[in-house]
């Protein structure tokens, strides 16, 4: 769906509409009628933001990619590219006449290049597999990239040649890799990222890297234009070196490649200053630890000299850029909200908005997303808990200017769920625990109400006062949905975070959201025997966890859990990175701690009624895990469904009518249950 808005000056952070007469509670349907704003980019003299507008196809069951262009002065909001094709990764070139981006329009995806004064679009590749990290050159001739560069598949037995019009069975794959699938696409096929550069007027891709090594991640060119910086593993081992990366840089013309760094750990998102001189960076160690703080750094460019900027930060840092010779603009999540603030080469920081969320529309994740100029003017994604992403500016004096309303149409025409934030400590020790809940439309305090508790996956994410079309359903139907960030979560620094090293899950973060629920039920509105429990992913972990220590629940919705550690970590496609990082040893050598995690070891004491959801083609929490649950449930004659969500990888809620189907088989099974 597309809302043609006509151009609009705002001149707040807040756009104002006559209240409409007559509200309707968010439902289902509404799901296929929401817009996001994702990837805005401001042009280099600040006149223009290009953005991908997203907007869910009721017909096509997908979301629909367009490119919009706003006049930051008028503030008019106008189509570049609004069609049945697909529209990403838009760039502008240095001067700011062009916009470079990839879209199908051809059929395949392929880079074009749209000249803004002429208004024309040339079509600059001619590709055979798909494209990232699109980046110009300083002196606008030329498009760099990454793109995998395919292999032929290893092959063992000779086999006979079949006779001529023969219909023989499929041939066999042979997998001789440690990485050799990944959810979302199955069996890896054979090859390697590598680095290419194309002519921005059109012409032949020349590939400037080689070896057996991915060559992927933000690229950023010399001041020059005759070499370009990135982040690459290329150790020999590096299959099982996941958290090692290093900076190289690479001479266009000679193809030679020279490191620069070596760090242990990992070197990545370069960014040179507009003059070239200094070189900035992200830092991630190699400690065996499920959560890690990404460290600033900053080279000087002749002397190769580095040093961390504020290494004392307790927060992990995200996309530093450039906004003048001495001063970056990053962004960071605290305490449940993802923030943009400016750092000076020196280490003073100063936060300028916490608004940035809204690029996903399922669950209430910290997400969002900015960008910045050399100027200093920064666009960002601005959302809340009552819409989600819009495009909005922000000044170095933290002044935001919204630009667009692309969900007024819809929301402004349901009365939502009003969330309110709740702190409370955890019986298991005292830790401060921050918290959510969402109240039902037309809410009334003295009326008892059921209550959904819901928890995040990850586990070391975080929710947070943000746009949720899931959990708005569930307080539509007259659920108050709480939902928390227990520890673990990210967003409140490194010992938080590691509370929950070797114990995930455990009875230490179930205590963390048992004591959200008699916090909630304090407050005078909760029917404390009408107690339902839902999570997907680590949060589908916790539940499934949860329902085994206790029988409170009326009702629990398994999403997508992991049940057996001993199984799941040798069959997912995060094995490699798992084992190392969230467990003291391998599952062989510490069979009894491996089991102590997993729930399937207190499906005796399992009583409350279960729903299970999962993929079919789910390959980081497998169907098998899933289905050996569902097996134990139904030995002990446990109330229990088990949902198989067809073609779903882990991500079920990617399709609107997915997402909705989710959102519905949770309320029926609460539903049958809420007395």
């Amino acid at each position: 769906m597309f809302n043609y808005l006509k151009p609009l000056v705002l001149l707040s952070a807040c756009v104002l509409y006559a209240t409409p007469s007559v509200a309707e509670t968010f439902q289902a349907k509404d799901i296929f009628d929401l817009e996001y704003a994702s990837s805005p980019t401001i042009s280099p003299n600040g006149e223009h933001i290009v953005f991908v507008r997203n907007s869910n196809n009721v017909m096509r069951d997908a979301t629909d990619k367009s490119l919009w262009l706003i006049n930051t002065k008028s503030g008019a909001l106008t189509p570049l590219f609004s069609d049945n094709n697909q529209y990403s990764s838009p760039v502008w070139s240095p001067s700011g006449d062009r916009i470079a981006f990839i879209s199908n329009l051809s059929g395949k995806s392929q880079i074009h290049v749209h000249y803004l004064k002429q208004n024309r679009t040339a079509m600059v590749s001619q590709l055979q597999s798909s494209i990232s990290n699109l980046t110009w050159s300083p002196d606008g001739n030329w498009l760099s990239f990454s793109k995998k560069v395919h292999e032929k598949p290893s092959v063992i037995a000779k086999m006979p040649k079949a006779p001529k019009g023969a219909n023989w069975a499929k041939p066999a794959i042979v997998i001789d890799t440690a990485y050799y699938q990944a959810d979302g696409k199955g069996l890896i096929k054979p090859g390697y990222n590598q680095l290419f550069i194309l002519p921005s007027e059109g012409g032949t891709a020349q590939q400037i890297t080689s070896g057996n090594y991915h060559h992927k991640g933000k690229l950023t060119w010399t001041k020059d234009s005759k070499s370009i910086v990135f982040s690459a593993n290329r150790l020999t081992d590096w299959e099982y070196k996941t958290l090692e990366g290093d900076l190289f840089k690479i001479d266009i013309a000679t193809k030679k490649l020279t490191q620069l760094t070596q760090s242990p750990g990992r070197e990545f998102s370069p960014q040179f200053s507009e003059n070239g001189e200094k070189l900035v960076y992200l830092h991630s160690s190699n400690e065996l630890n499920p959560y890690r703080n990404n460290k600033l750094h900053i080279m000087e460019w002749q002397s190769k000299q580095t040093k961390a900027i504020k290494p004392d930060f307790d927060r992990s840092v995200v996309s530093p850029m450039w906004i003048d010779k001495n001063t970056l603009a990053i962004s960071y999540d605290d305490f449940g909200k993802r923030k943009i603030a400016s750092i000076s080469t020196s280490g003073k920081l100063k936060d300028l908005t916490d608004s940035v969320s809204g690029t996903t529309l399922g669950r209430p994740y910290i997400s969002g997303e900015f960008s910045a100029n050399y100027r200093g003017d920064i666009v960002f994604t601005y959302g809340n808990a009552n819409q989600p992403a819009d495009v909005a500016t922000v000044s170095l004096k933290g002044k935001t200017r919204q630009f667009t309303s692309l969900n007024h149409d819809l929301l402004n025409h349901r009365t939502l769920g009003k969330v309110h934030e709740i702190n409370y400590t955890s019986s298991f020790d005292g830790e401060a625990i921050q918290g959510w809940y969402i109240t039902p439309p037309n809410f009334d305090p003295k009326k008892k109400y059921p209550l959904i508790l819901e928890i995040h996956g990850g586990p070391h994410l975080a929710y947070g006062p943000h746009f949720s079309a899931e959990l708005q359903r569930y307080a539509a139907q007259g659920y108050v949905v709480f939902y928390d960030n227990h520890r673990g979560s990210s967003s409140y620094g490194e010992r938080f975070a590691m509370l929950l090293k070797y114990k995930y899950s455990s009875k230490e973060d179930f205590a963390d959201h048992n004591s959200g629920v008699d916090a909630m039920i304090e407050k005078g509105f909760i029917d404390k025997d009408q107690l339902f429990i839902a999570g997907g992913s680590a949060g589908g972990i916790a539940t499934a966890y949860a329902i085994g220590l206790t029988d409170r629940f009326a009702a629990a919705v398994v999403v997508k859990p992991v049940i057996n550690w001993l199984s799941k970590v040798l069959t997912a496609d995060s094995g490699l990175r798992q084992i190392p990082t969230q467990f003291p040893g391998m599952p062989w050598e510490h069979v009894e701690h491996y089991w102590q995690r997993s729930p399937l070891s207190l499906v005796g004491n399992v009583t409350t009624p279960t729903m299970l959801i999962t993929g079919e083609k789910d390959l980081r929490t497998p169907m098998a895990e899933t289905e050996q649950y569902y097996q134990a449930l139904k030995l002990r004659k446990v109330d229990s469904v088990l949902i198989k969500i067809p073609d779903a990888y882990h991500g079920i809620a990617g399709k609107p009518s997915r997402m909705i189907s989710k959102i519905e088989h949770t309320l029926a099974w609460f539903d049958k249950y809420n007395n």
